[in-house]
């Protein structure tokens, strides 16, 4: 090869390195040893899964546009997975981390994921996506910090807290497992943890007359939850990466999968306060909490710890109304986050998802629109790119409810890259349902009791509806959101009650582009794990 061929084939290497790299954006890598160890969040000893020893796993910290290098190193006898709550993977839906797209990293061997937090900023949360792994921990905050030339719409607080709330049970994951897989849903939970820890496991430090951010994200499996501050009010700042009308509450919701900001003024007498976590909608309450510590304190908390709401259904979707986008203020750039007109453009397709709770072939099992998801023996990202055959199809899931029996399906919607959609929620059963898409935020126009018609659509908000990645849906009624596919991929959608996630309550919609074009979706990683019919297939060369 002469000199004039080597020169432009390292030049056009060059380029094509800098193109995907985006070499012009910060680094931040991390190395994780996933292994179990024993834990006791409720006084009992139980076998966790801890991620470099610790339980919750390391905090994530991270600016708009960050890459994240994570070098994840399976200590466990068994395959794991790490999915990332809200981290919108543009254009990259091979790092998202269910089995849908990755395959499993096997014992002993290392994945490493490089990812993007592109054009985002907020508050998330990871987790384990295999084998009910969630169960036994493995979960861990994510924060993503705007730069520092774009302005936030508050003060810089005096320091930034982390919340991961949820409830938690005492028997290890497998057995729990095991009752799923025999076909039986799981018991109530045994209680609730701030950070893996029980009954004032917790102190927060404040000082006197100083304001402090509270990142809350319920990571649990089952129940909503909600949150006080005793002798104080929250402020709401952020939810799920967009910032909100500075709304004040005195108690705050937070479904499973959520992820909220507040502010915590320290404006009372200096002495100890309670943080207080209670289920919600439950007719037993398990509550916990964690202390709110004024440096200056010179007295416990006063007893009791203030009672939450329980099962009140209209407080909290009064709530959930409030919440909404604050558009003056800007986002992950510095355009105001309400520039885009969303209510202004016309839907191109209308999706109702209603959940339902079908016994299979004499097993509990969870569906959406009848259909009870079943994992695939390959990933179905990697199917679609190697164009292997039977593993899925297209439309195996309808748009619409059937209200017929439920059957086993490896459940796929087909979706155009660029259409614009109208989902609608639909919640026929007596418990609140929670809702998550991968690769999307979306926009919260309505919800209400009751079911779902056209006519509903004039209620919607079509000026302030809050942009977030987790929707609750409220026993027999309904929500409805607006959302732009701009995102390539194979993505997932799902129940975040992780029994029902488990048994059946998901599915991916494919995002496709004909263009098959790098401006559309990255290419396959040159490190990505081949497994199932995949096996063996090359990725790409460097």
């Amino acid at each position: 090869m002469g000199k004039t061929t080597l020169l432009a084939s390292f030049v056009f290497l060059s380029l094509l390195l800098s193109s995907f790299v985006r070499g012009e954006d910060p680094y931040r890598f991390f190395t994780w040893n996933i292994t179990y160890g024993d834990i006791w969040p409720l006084g009992v000893k139980q076998q966790g899964i801890l991620i470099n020893g610790q339980f919750p796993g390391p905090q994530i910290e991270s600016v708009t546009n960050d890459n994240l290098i994570i070098n994840v190193y399976n200590s466990l006898p068994e395959p794991f997975l790490l999915s990332w709550n809200g981290v919108l993977q543009r254009r990259n839906s091979w790092q998202d981390g269910v089995y849908g797209t990755n395959c499993p990293i096997p014992p002993g061997g290392n994945f490493t994921y490089v990812l993007q937090v592109k054009d985002q900023i907020g508050s998330y949360f990871y987790f384990p996506s295999l084998a009910f792994h969630k169960a036994a921990g493995g979960f861990g905050g994510i924060r993503i910090l705007s730069r520092p030339l774009i302005p936030v719409p508050f003060p810089p607080p005096a320091a930034d807290y982390t919340l991961l709330i949820g409830d938690w049970y005492k028997a290890n994951h497998t057995d729990l497992k095991y009752i799923l897989d025999s076909g039986k849903d799981l018991p109530f939970p045994d209680g609730v943890l701030i950070n893996g820890r029980g009954w004032n496991g917790n102190t927060f430090t404040v000082d006197q007359g100083k304001t402090y951010r509270f990142r809350i994200s319920n990571v649990g499996l089952a129940t909503s939850l909600n949150i006080r501050f005793q002798g104080h009010t929250m402020q709401l700042v952020e939810v799920e990466g967009s910032h909100t009308l500075q709304n004040t509450y005195s108690s705050l919701d937070v479904h499973l999968g959520q992820s909220y900001s507040v502010l915590v003024t320290a404006d009372q007498p200096p002495r100890d306060y309670y943080i207080v976590i209670s289920t919600r909608f439950t007719s037993t309450v398990l509550t916990t909490t964690s202390i709110l510590h004024y440096s200056n304190s010179f007295g416990k908390p006063v007893d009791p710890p203030p009672a939450g709401p329980t099962t009140e259904i209209d407080l909290s979707i009064n709530q959930a109304r409030s919440i909404r986008w604050n558009l003056t203020a800007s986002g992950p750039r510095p355009n105001p986050q309400g520039s885009y007109h969303y209510g202004l453009v016309n839907t191109t397709r209308t999706i109702r998802l209603a959940n339902s709770a079908p016994i299979i072939n004499g097993k509990q099992r969870y569906a959406v629109n009848s259909v009870s998801f079943i994992p695939a023996d390959t990933p179905l990202k990697l199917a679609d790119y190697y164009k292997i055959p039977g593993v899925f199809s297209l439309g195996s899931i309808p748009d619409n409810p059937t209200f017929g029996g439920g059957y086993l399906q490896t459940s796929v919607m087909a979706a155009d890259f660029r259409a614009y959609v109208e989902i609608i929620f639909e919640n026929y059963e007596d418990i609140v349902q929670s809702w998550h898409l991968d690769g999307y935020t979306f926009w919260v126009v309505g919800m209400d009791g009751g079911q779902w018609t056209a006519a509903s659509r004039e209620s919607y908000n079509l000026r302030d509806a809050v942009n977030r990645c987790t929707v609750q849906v409220y026993p027999k009624g309904w929500a409805a959101v607006y959302m732009p596919l701009d995102n390539v991929g194979m993505w997932n959608i799902r129940s975040e009650n992780w029994a029902r996630q488990y048994l059946g309550q998901q599915f991916y919609m494919r995002v496709y582009s004909p263009a098959n074009s790098w401006r559309d979706e990255y290419p396959i990683p040159r490190n990505a794990l081949l497994c199932g019919r995949a096996a063996g297939r090359r990725t790409r060369p460097l």
